[in-house]
């Protein structure tokens, strides 16, 4: 029988089910990527709500359809081949095609400079066309889409990006770390630049160039991340949610919240999908089995 809602988990579970997720051993590749994603096949959903999540993506867009639209900060979007985006502090939202077929790799955050000479910083609410700022990609592309696998893509990009590989200095590792990591939001401004090495004015300019925030931003946004993290991971209440993310109070917890994502924490945690930080909504007609 068919049926129609606006959300299923049903539906859920047959978006779920040709994802692929990857992250690189120990090595010289982890300095530069934290980890690989591909996600293919019919979806049975109109529309994708990306809350900000904290990384900075490449994604190669190999569904055969029109243009995706896509709006981020009240900018359209038709979505490229491939694309960058940065740290977000709004959310976007996708129309997306019935077949899609994305492959995602997501960066170390003080590595994009080293890979395209553009700090990653410089694509924080954007979305960018990345062959504009790399003429390479264009063949990358090419080659990853004959590709028949995920492994298969994962080796040739790896392969594409041994040129750009460099070693951190101990420093650049600690920021990348501390970007990357689901806690060390509790922290003052003072005491992070203290554990980093560096002066405060100093770090907040790192930071900025790695995420187009400050470090007063930044531990912010991290507690946010965090929040977002227990609502999936946990079955703690909103309350106990904002104190262990180191809100001053449940008001504090609410105004950050509905910052990033329009949404308050209740309105995110009622709706949230399998994913997190995403939300799927006006599902198609689905066949389902009785």
């Amino acid at each position: 029988m068919f049926q129609r809602c606006t959300r299923s988990s049903k539906a859920e579970k047959i978006l779920s089910l040709n994802s692929h997720f990857f992250i690189p051993p120990p090595g010289d590749l982890n300095t530069l990527i934290t980890a690989f994603w591909q996600i293919e096949g019919r979806t049975p959903f109109h529309k994708e709500h990306i809350l900000p999540k904290g990384i900075v993506e490449v994604i190669f867009n190999f569904s055969n359809s029109s243009p995706i639209h896509a709006e981020l900060g009240g900018k359209q979007y038709h979505l490229s081949n491939c694309f960058i985006n940065g740290f977000n502090k709004v959310p976007a939202q996708l129309t997306l095609p019935e077949q899609q077929m994305f492959f995602g790799i997501q960066l170390q955050p003080l590595a994009v400079k080293k890979i395209f000479g553009a700090p990653a910083g410089e694509f924080s609410d954007l979305v960018v066309d990345l062959s504009l700022i790399d003429p390479t990609i264009h063949s990358l592309w090419h080659q990853l889409a004959e590709q028949d696998s995920f492994e298969k893509r994962v080796f040739v990009f790896s392969d594409w990006i041994k040129r750009k590989l460099h070693q951190p200095g101990p420093q650049e590792k600690m920021v990348n770390d501390f970007l990357l990591a689901v806690d060390q939001h509790g922290l003052s401004v003072a005491s992070l630049a203290n554990s980093l090495c560096y002066s405060t004015r100093h770090l907040s300019r790192k930071l900025l160039e790695a995420t187009g925030m400050n470090a007063e931003e930044i531990l912010l946004y991290k507690k946010y991340l965090h929040a977002v993290h227990l609502m999936h991971h946990t079955d703690l209440s909103l309350t106990k949610i904002a104190y262990q993310s180191h809100f001053s109070d449940q008001s504090h917890f609410i105004r950050a919240f509905k910052n990033y994502t329009n949404l308050t924490p209740g309105e995110y945690k009622s709706s949230k999908g399998i994913v997190k930080g995403h939300i799927y909504e006006n599902v198609r007609y689905v066949q389902f089995s009785a």
